[in-house]
């Protein structure tokens, strides 16, 4: 019995020093994303934000070079990033004593159409705080969406439970990462990364191909119709810039020619609707015309259009010349030709379409 007691308390200090590990020293064996999504949290923790913000997903990530713009700025756009990534970037940077005078949203079609990583990178990162979840789970019941709240059940486990798990670390959910980063062989790598990424302002790439002619998931899409639960998230965003008065445009990041001919009319037709029914909507935002601008092969460095280096060099001069541009100073003026060809203003009591049962 004394040989079993030993053997038992063995075993249970061994899982809590794991535990302690999972929970405190994650640089030491999560994967090669985990560091860019920690600098961006450690850049909104210190505030150190700058005049211009990006918030979006993996494509804006990349493309956007902050070295190449001429004013202060941070690029918040992480890996899989939708619209509830982009919330709670933004809810922390208005938070700070002094918020960002600008933002850039950039997300592709897709990722107001479908849930994409949510769980395996924004939680398990632990970029979305147990707040967050809670949110998202309030939100979900009153959109009628459990999409994104119930995409990852954690092999079955009941959502409070794979919830809690998440908040405390649990070192199952963490496993994989424990037996492929060898404990804590990816330390020195991964707080390079950061490093780097903190020096580049969030900025870091993926495919760094001299080229792709891959057609990425905007070719394969049949119709564009957003989760009510991202779109719920998209008008919160909306919604908290405009009552702060913060100037904001809607800029697509490009794809490739393989992918720009595989695009169905109707996508794209459905999105700047969407995108112009918001625009109408809150004064302070507004879309840029080209939603799905398209780009030579060469420029992009993999399967999912990211942007290569030289493409991203090329794009963020592009977009710092776009910039120097004085903004319209009234709704009319960007509905008239500064930055879209929608029709008349539409009345501030539409609802978002989470909001509206369609």
């Amino acid at each position: 019995m004394r040989y079993l007691a030993l053997l038992a308390l063995s075993a249970l200090l061994s899982f809590a020093a794991v535990w302690l590990w999972v929970a405190t020293m994650p640089m030491a064996f999560m994967d090669g994303e985990y560091p860019a999504w920690a600098a961006k949290a450690a850049m909104l923790d210190r505030c150190d934000l700058g005049e211009l913000v990006v918030l979006g997903d993996s494509r804006a990530a990349a493309d956007i070079l902050p070295s190449r713009l001429s004013m202060p700025a941070t690029n918040l756009a992480v890996g899989g990033g939708e619209t509830i990534e982009a919330f709670v970037a933004l809810h922390r940077a208005l938070a700070c004593p002094v918020p960002p005078k600008r933002v850039i949203l950039s997300l592709n079609a897709g990722h107001f159409v479908y849930g994409d990583l949510f769980w395996s990178r924004s939680v398990r990162y632990g970029f979305i705080s147990p707040a967050d979840i809670a949110a998202l789970r309030l939100a979900s019941l009153q959109t009628l969406d459990n999409t994104v709240y119930e995409a990852d059940s954690a092999g079955g486990l009941p959502p409070r439970l794979r919830d809690w798990m998440y908040r405390v670390r649990f070192p199952a959910l963490y496993f994989s990462s424990l037996l492929h980063g060898g404990g804590a062989l990816r330390w020195q790598r991964n707080r390079a990364t950061f490093d780097a990424t903190l020096a580049a302002r969030g900025h870091y790439y993926f495919g760094i191909d001299p080229g792709s002619d891959v057609v990425a998931v905007d070719g394969h899409l049949a119709a564009f119709q957003p989760l009510p639960i991202l779109d719920d998230y998209f008008d919160r965003i909306l919604s908290a810039l405009d009552r702060r008065g913060i100037e904001t445009r809607f800029i697509a990041m490009p794809v490739n020619e393989a992918t720009w001919r595989q695009v169905r009319p109707a996508v794209l037709a459905g999105f700047a609707a969407y995108l112009a029914s918001y625009e109408r909507r809150y004064s302070h935002f507004h879309v840029d015309p080209d939603l799905m601008p398209h780009w030579p092969d060469r420029f992009f460095g993999d399967q999912f259009c990211h942007l290569n280096p030289e493409g991203a060099e090329a794009f963020s001069a592009e977009l710092n010349h776009r910039l120097q541009d004085a903004p319209p100073s009234t709704q009319n003026e960007a509905q008239n030709g500064w930055l879209s060809d929608t029709g008349a203003a539409a009345s501030a009591r539409v609802l978002p379409i989470s909001k509206r049962g369609s």
